[in-house]
């Protein structure tokens, strides 16, 4: 039986308290505590739902916007093929009037850009980071 101070009405709602538990907080402020941690349990629950739901959503959209190809360049672009640079070199100097020239720029470019062109000459779209390597001079870096 709850313990009950008869002295005021006023007090009989404040100070109702339970001896059951051993709890002397007023049932009122009992109830408000436990109303609050059910809000913000639910709350909780919503983000996590929510969050999920957008993880979800981006994983999605990256993988169908232009289809797997994207996720291949992602992965591409922080895991270059490795490739022999000497060989790819070779070919694309073979017909250049300054070979010891050549292989040594493509050399350089090839280890910064994981890749060479095909061909001897041109084709450059096939390896943008290859194209954009300039000199000091803002020259094309790479033959």
């Amino acid at each position: 039986m709850p313990a009950v101070s008869i002295h005021k009405k006023q007090s009989l709602t404040i100070s109702l308290s339970l001896i059951i538990t051993g709890c002397h907080f007023p049932v009122t402020i009992m109830k408000l505590f436990a109303v609050f941690v059910l809000v913000i349990l639910f709350l909780q629950a919503l983000a996590v739902v929510e969050a999920s739901t957008m993880i979800n959503n981006a994983s999605n959209n990256l993988a169908n916007r232009d289809g797997a190809s994207d996720v291949l360049d992602i992965h591409k672009k922080h895991h270059p093929q490795k490739i022999n640079c000497s060989q790819a070199c070779n070919r694309r100097c073979k017909e250049s009037s300054r070979k010891n020239m050549c292989h040594r720029a493509c050399r350089t470019c090839c280890k910064r850009c994981h890749c060479v062109p095909p061909g001897t000459y041109g084709n450059k779209q096939a390896c943008p980071c290859y194209a954009s390597l300039r000199t000091h001079g803002n020259r094309p870096k790479c033959p």
